[in-house]
């Protein structure tokens, strides 16, 4: 599978984003799917991820309440709504897809990313 982010961009502090990441085929619906970022100079950091059948999810503290995953298996899509921006999420985002089928926090049960978008939020 290959995964194709996109959304990304300039705002201003307090607005909003959505994030998409487009599968190429079907196989994402049978895995965990997550959103990871790495901002300049810093090490990639887990940001959000949703269980293959969406009922479970996961955020990092810095986010929760904010930002909200999902996916639509009909689409092959997830997406990463992402509200009350803020300067410190400026950072290149990443969707992944998990090696089972759990949401994951850890990067090292992904197997497959994709090629990130980048948001820059001023202030």
């Amino acid at each position: 599978v290959q995964l194709q982010a996109s959304g990304g961009g300039l705002v201003q502090a307090g607005d909003s984003l959505r994030l998409s990441c487009v599968a190429s085929d079907r196989t994402f619906s049978a895995r965990g799917m997550g959103w990871f970022r790495q901002a300049p100079g810093k090490e990639r950091e887990f940001v959000a991820a949703v269980s293959r059948n969406g009922a479970n999810k996961l955020y990092a503290d810095v986010v929760k309440g904010r930002f909200t995953i999902s996916r639509d298996s009909a689409k092959n899509t997830i997406y990463l709504r992402m509200n009350t921006l803020e300067p410190e999420d400026t950072a290149v985002y990443y969707c992944a897809a998990a090696k089972g089928v759990q949401a994951t926090a850890t990067g090292s049960l992904y197997d497959t990313w994709g090629q990130g978008t980048l948001v820059t939020v001023s202030s």
